[in-house]
């Protein structure tokens, strides 16, 4: 059978005369326990012999009571308090050693706020036994502490300015922090856990906004490639079937064409890049702001809250607009036209205009009528057939 444990305190088993643990116990008549060396010291000492617990004083040494047992169980108990507890461990890494511990340190399973010190299991003990230390503040174990003294006074920090928005001790309450407006610690961490909660939400909102945008963006990013393949088959046909003329103009202008695609993708890759750091970050401001939500540590929340519980600036990438919207449905009627005016189009230059202000992303295959394409010295056919060039913003040709 495992052998049972000892819950009894040291002071059960203190011999009044040397304070240590009893050594070879014997007992009074009036009941209190002495080790045997100490109280034979004693009444050798002096001529009369009384009890050093309670002052009766007999007229002939009285007969000492042995226990057996009893002696047993207080070497047992020796042995007990000279041996750590099997559930201790020694301190690792990112684990609180203890204070009082010498040689290699045990870990710490609590910090008293009042000492100012980290115990492990078995220095711990007084603070469970001794009445004077029965009533300190003890915490989980934090190797921070001197963070929680006041940098002023050394006490420590227990309330809250709302006034200057920062901890003090009780010190600090009674002078500089007078006639301020201050609340505890837990309260003031409670208020500001609200607030903490509106921030996380308008995070969310904000991850949730950028995020079906980016989506949008990468679908209209796949249908404007769609379209952009499905229209350059066609006026390769078309083209194939022209004379050189035709030929050298097509070539001229697919360059062009090609060009300004490559601008236009560099511009909405750019948008996507920036959508997606902009995600990343308030990803990382979301995690942060849980950590600091969930900490147990009032004091570190409070330090860190006016550095996390700003939203990040936004920029403006939620304006772009990618729209897809393909129409050259006035060229091919107008291709049979178009042999006479092939020569005048290799001379032309595509520019893009942006109208002030604007920062929103297109690609328009519309025909001249409808967009803001200007073009001089080409007839009326070849105006027509050349709205199939594809472009992210209105287009100026000459």
């Amino acid at each position: 059978m495992a052998e049972a444990q000892l819950f009894v305190s040291q002071d059960e088993f203190t011999c009044s005369v040397c304070l240590k643990t009893l050594n070879n116990l014997v007992s009074f008549p009036c009941g209190h326990n002495f080790c045997l060396k100490c109280i034979t010291y004693c009444w050798d000492q002096n001529q009369m012999c009384s009890c050093s617990q309670c002052r009766h004083t007999f007229t002939t040494r009285p007969e000492l009571n042995r226990y057996t047992m009893l002696n047993e169980v207080i070497k047992k108990f020796k042995r007990t308090r000279l041996s750590p507890p099997l559930s201790q461990s020694y301190a690792g890494p990112g684990d609180v050693e203890c204070d009082f511990c010498t040689g290699k340190k045990f870990r710490a399973v609590k910090s008293c706020l009042t000492c100012m010190a980290s115990y492990c299991q078995t220095h711990l003990q007084p603070h469970y036994e001794g009445d004077a230390l029965k009533h300190h503040n003890l915490v989980d174990p934090d190797e921070n502490l001197k963070e929680k003294l006041c940098g002023k006074h050394q006490k420590i920090l227990e309330m809250f300015c709302k006034t200057d928005e920062m901890c003090i001790c009780l010190k600090c309450a009674l002078n500089e922090h007078k006639n301020h407006e201050m609340v505890e610690l837990k309260t003031e961490r409670e208020a500001k856990q609200k607030q903490l909660g509106v921030t996380l939400r308008g995070i969310k909102r904000r991850l949730e906004s950028k995020e079906k945008k980016l989506k949008e963006m990468n679908r209209a990013m796949e249908q404007m490639k769609i379209s952009v393949k499905q229209k350059m088959e066609e006026h390769d046909k078309s083209f194939t079937a022209l004379i050189q003329c035709v030929e050298e103009a097509h070539k001229k202008l697919t360059e062009r064409i090609r060009e300004q695609e490559k601008r236009e993708m560099q511009k909405a890759e750019g948008v996507m890049e920036q959508l997606e750091k902009e995600i990343e970050e308030l990803k990382k401001r979301e995690a942060e702001l849980n950590e600091l939500s969930e900490t147990k540590d009032h004091l570190h929340l409070l330090k860190t809250f006016s550095s996390h519980c700003v939203l990040p600036a936004d920029g403006d990438s939620l304006n772009f607009i990618v729209t897809a919207d393909i129409s050259s449905e006035d060229l091919l009627k107008e291709l049979s036209g178009l042999k006479k005016s092939l020569e005048k189009i290799s001379q032309w230059d595509i520019m893009t205009r942006t109208p002030p202000g604007t920062v929103t992303l297109h690609v328009l295959l519309k025909s001249i009528k409808r967009t803001s394409v200007t073009i001089k010295g080409i007839p009326r056919c070849m105006k027509k057939a050349c709205s199939f060039i594809f472009l992210s913003k209105p287009l100026l040709l000459q």
